[in-house]
């Protein structure tokens, strides 16, 4: 393996979003339920919705790119498609942070910067 940790990161990653789209896609109407009197009062107040299935999409998108990128990478050690997942990654992660700092909360704010951190290593590794 040339480069584990880059493997590493796109696991992480790929976890990280395939799971959490999953939730998203199983416990919809739950989920937007509860993003709905997060962002009471928010610039998103009433466009909840639409946020929500963007996030998913984006969600998806990264963790079946960082899927492709271990692929990639173990097959014939190209770094192409798990470059353009962490990037993803990345994007998706700004777009929560965003959320989450209108909607005040700067514990999951906090959190979410560990994942960026994460997320712009592998792009690091993989450029």
């Amino acid at each position: 393996m040339h480069n584990l940790a880059g493997l590493m990161v796109l696991l992480f990653l790929a976890i990280t979003f395939l799971q959490s789209g999953y939730d998203k896609f199983t416990d919809f109407q739950g989920n937007l339920e509860w993003l709905k009197g997060h962002f009471s009062g928010t610039v998103f107040d009433g466009k909840v919705n639409l946020a929500l299935k963007t996030l998913l999409v984006f969600e998806l998108i990264a963790g079946l790119l960082c899927i492709v990128g271990i692929i990639e990478m173990s097959v014939s050690g190209g770094t192409v498609f798990g470059k353009y997942g962490a990037a993803v990654s990345c994007i998706t992660l700004l777009m929560l942070l965003f959320g989450q700092r209108v909607a005040k909360d700067y514990d999951g704010a906090r959190t979410i910067a560990i994942y960026f951190a994460s997320a712009v290593f592998g792009v690091y590794l993989l450029q």
